[in-house]
């Protein structure tokens, strides 16, 4: 009687054999995004409603010292909705790049014994804390209509484009950085610095415009034209920027394509040295 053996071998580069497994496998994908929404909230006294207190508090501290006593200005708009805007879309970043970086780590016994396509841990990671932007961007709704600002109809296709930035983004840097603390882990220690610092260079706390000739630094920064096409759209604080929002989107569908790749090179290694 024969025996079918299935033989898995990792493979070096991203293919479309890839996304048909991804898809494949999606049910994975939502038990391990349904998994780590209901750990991260066991045993808490609010619930979810941490996805709204974190930004909520934060645009508070920010208001004080940075609105009322710093006097930073905010393109004339109220400098509460102004920097919320900000930290509505920095916030996912950050905290999605932070998880999605400790994702290999934090599931060692599941890579080690089982297969399954790797990339799903990280996306699930960031599917989480989109799970976190919806319910905080309700906030956001709530300031918009205290306010009373009324989105141009342009926000209707740059928000979602600004969210697929933000994405891909979170994503590419995120996959790099995985990669690296599988061997390497001083990442964990290194990201959290990284990130506060990464932050004084996002135009979240201050207007891009308040940089003057040291604009070109913020440029860098793949977040500056997402939260920028953000608060255009949302609260019209200046024209919205095609040609930025299409320089953001290159840029960091590049980065993703870059994570990937390295993502993939060093995957085979995962289960050996994690």
């Amino acid at each position: 009687m024969s025996t079918k053996v299935t033989i898995i071998r990792p493979k070096k580069l991203f293919h479309l054999r890839d996304l048909k497994e991804l898809w494949q496998y999606r049910e994975l994908l939502y038990f391990f995004t349904w998994r780590d929404l209901k750990v991260r909230y066991k045993q808490t006294m609010i619930g979810v409603a941490w996805a709204i207190f974190q930004p909520l508090i934060t645009m508070v501290v920010f208001t004080v010292f940075f609105g009322n006593l710093a006097k930073v200005p905010s393109d004339n708009i109220p400098y509460p909705i102004f920097v919320f805007t900000g930290l509505l879309f920095w916030q996912f970043f950050s905290t999605a790049l932070s998880e999605t970086s400790n994702c290999l780590v934090t599931n060692q016994a599941i890579i080690t014994k089982v297969y399954f396509p790797r990339l799903i841990l990280p996306l699930s990671s960031v599917l989480t804390k989109l799970v976190d932007f919806l319910i905080a961007a309700a906030i956001l709704a709530i300031m918009m209509i205290f306010y009373g600002f009324v989105p141009q109809l342009s926000s209707i296709v740059v928000v979602p484009l600004v969210l697929i930035i933000s994405f891909m983004a979170s994503v590419g840097l995120g996959l790099i950085l995985a990669a690296i603390n599988v061997k390497y882990r001083d990442v964990r220690y290194a990201l959290p610095f990284f990130i506060q610092m990464l932050l004084f260079i996002t135009p979240v706390i201050y207007p891009a415009s308040i940089a003057g000739k040291y604009s070109w630094l913020l440029a860098l920064n793949p977040m500056t034209g997402a939260i920028q096409s953000a608060r255009a759209s949302l609260l019209g604080t200046t024209p919205v920027n095609w040609a930025l929002i299409g320089i953001s989107f290159v840029a960091c569908l590049i980065l993703m394509f870059v994570g990937i790749y390295i993502f993939k090179k060093v995957e085979r290694y995962f289960a050996d040295i994690v």
